[in-house]
């Protein structure tokens, strides 16, 4: 098995600040009627950082992730373009208004594609390896 390098401590020290920004998000979702899907997914992301933090995830399960990450969004889109549309943009940080489906659609497409980069950050810092 190939040895991979250590990260440097910035390296480490901002994949721990991604880890815990990760898990807020994860806690914050508990509230919702679908908690335990946006719960799953941003806690298997904290995870993909921490694991990545001490040894390397395989590249493909990065880009297999942020595939995964990227395609869901893409189900948000159109919600996402409609709140572009709309005049009221402060409304995106009020409560969910059950009339205006694309308040939460745009949250959750603009959640599903910080996860994504948040994993090709991982992807990035452990661009020297080539572990497939």
């Amino acid at each position: 098995m190939k040895h991979f390098e250590p990260l440097s401590k910035q390296k480490k020290t901002t994949n721990f600040i991604i880890c815990i920004v990760f898990i807020i998000f994860a806690l914050l979702q508990l509230n919702d009627p679908d908690g335990f899907l946006w719960f799953s997914i941003y806690f298997i992301v904290t995870l993909i950082c921490l694991y990545n933090t001490f040894k390397a995830v395989p590249k493909y399960l990065l880009i297999l992730s942020i595939i995964a990450l990227l395609a869901y969004s893409a189900f948000h889109f159109s919600l996402f373009i409609d709140y572009l549309e709309t005049g009221n943009k402060e409304e995106i940080f009020g409560k969910m208004v059950y009339d205006k489906p694309y308040l939460e659609g745009t949250r959750e497409f603009i959640g599903l594609l910080i996860a994504a980069f948040g994993i090709i950050y991982q992807l990035k810092i452990r661009k020297n390896s080539n572990f497939f």
